[in-house]
């Protein structure tokens, strides 16, 4: 058995963090992340600090934010020589593997990855970025052939991690590091297996307070496959648990369930992600490591970002940080379950593209999630104020208000110091895309090809 823990880090795209049952959905079926959830780590309020894949998923590898690392805009490239988690696991003697959705590479969505931009990883099972679900694409370590999974990927995908988990394709006696990233619940929605299609009935779904009436019939229908992605999925954290219980490997693993970025589905009127409401940048964040946190579930409201993930667990592990990392270290705090005040995350859209147009409401913002509110600034100023304990659907907008005023004016300048410390200035997107020397559309998209639709 390792001294140090191993590492099983599980994420969905596009998983909003509402969107389980031990977070209250009415609607959705996850009995196994539910009873996770009674023996981890909760973070309920775990922000997006860029709520879009690529942008989140470089945040991740790094532990920087979008404007460090650089990449602010999907289908950009990570460069290869930033200190990433699997390189610094990999110092430390461990095995590592990454199976499923990478989406930090530039070179065509569907293309083969060649080992120098793997970001330390050595087991490879790996599609740039795919989400057709049956049969979709990949490749295995360095063949550049493709392969595709059978069936439903994400089923596949877990097959393949729980093999890890047993020790095929890596040395048993070595601790490791495994990521397992699932395309789904990512739309489309429909494209789920078809008896978890059949556990959800649209006119049956119970929608949120601020989905408009007009959004409701759509929302409605997204909603069941999108629940039945999630359940899906949820049917594999299971697996993966029992693979580490069968193995003898529960104890001294650190197992992490979350998600990149949310999924609006018509709350507020809104798709898809990038927007500043909870829907969008509130993701699941449960850990469990029953030697090193506990056996006990315990929910913390802390705010907590994926910029926090990488030094966290590497504090766990006990492995170095490097200088480059912006995030913050956690370990402590939480294997000593100490009282720590944070005061917000903060989440940013610095570039719109994609699905988040300027002509159509699209915009650059900055914002900070605290415990209790969400403060946002575009480029003209204040845009969005919420107390989200009295108004946890967010349909009270404060800004101007007078009785919040002080309020107000208190968030703007805690969010004005945040952006100072991270040497944010708060440009427009096509600043910022100028200074990277990006490709992009007329909408400030990147070309990305080979899209499977």
């Amino acid at each position: 058995m390792p001294t140090q823990p191993n590492v099983v880090f599980v994420f969905g795209d596009q998983w909003r963090a509402q969107a389980t049952g031990y977070a209250g959905d009415p609607n959705v079926r996850t009995p196994h992340l539910d009873a996770l959830a009674a023996r981890s780590v909760n973070f309920t309020t775990a922000v997006s600090p860029s709520p879009v894949c690529t942008p989140a998923r470089a945040s991740l590898l790094t532990g920087q934010y979008p404007l460090t690392h650089g990449l602010f805009i999907n289908d950009v490239h990570l460069d290869e020589n930033v200190p990433s988690i699997a390189k610094c696991f990999a110092a430390a003697g461990y095995d590592t593997g990454y199976i499923g959705k990478w989406h930090v590479n530039a070179n065509g969505r569907l293309a083969y990855i060649p080992r120098e931009f793997r970001q330390g990883f050595d087991h490879w099972l790996v599609c740039e970025c795919t989400h057709k679900y049956f049969g979709s694409l990949y490749y295995a370590g360095d063949d550049p052939t493709p392969r595709k999974w059978p069936g439903y990927d994400a089923f596949a995908q877990t097959d393949a991690a729980c093999d890890y988990i047993r020790g095929a394709g890596r040395d048993a006696g070595r601790p490791f590091l495994l990521m397992l990233s699932w395309g789904p619940p990512h739309n489309p929605y429909q494209d789920a297996p078809r008896e978890f299609l059949d556990l959800y009935d649209p006119a049956a779904i119970a929608l949120r307070p601020n989905v408009p009436p007009e959004d409701a019939a759509r929302a409605r229908k997204d909603l069941a496959g999108y629940y039945a992605h999630c359940s899906a999925l949820d049917t594999c954290v299971g697996r993966l648990l029992a693979t580490l219980d069968d193995a003898g490997l529960a104890d001294d693993t650190i197992f992490v369930f979350s998600s990149d970025h949310g999924d609006m589905l018509g709350s507020q009127g809104q798709q898809r992600k990038q927007r500043p409401w909870d829907e969008s940048i509130l993701v699941p964040l449960l850990m469990r490591a029953p030697r090193l946190l506990g056996r006990d579930g315990r929910a913390v409201d802390m705010p907590f970002t994926w910029c926090d993930l990488m030094p966290t667990l590497l504090g766990l592990a006990g492995i170095d940080i490097p200088d480059s990392v912006e995030g913050t270290d956690y370990s402590g705090w939480l294997i000593g379950r100490s009282e720590l005040e944070v005061p917000a995350a903060l989440v940013a859209c610095h570039s719109p593209f994609g699905e988040f147009l300027r002509g159509k409401g699209g915009r650059e913002y900055r914002g900070l999630r605290t415990r209790t509110h969400t403060y946002v600034r575009d480029l003209s100023g204040p845009w969005l104020l919420y107390d989200n304990a009295a108004d946890p659907y967010q349909q009270a907008n404060l800004v101007g208000s007078l009785g919040h005023a002080e309020l107000q004016s208190r968030l703007d300048a805690m969010l004005t110091d945040m952006l100072r410390a991270r040497g944010d200035e708060f440009l427009s997107g096509w600043t910022y895309i100028a200074r990277r020397g990006y490709t992009v559309d007329a909408t400030g998209t990147a070309p990305y090809g080979d899209w499977p639709g």
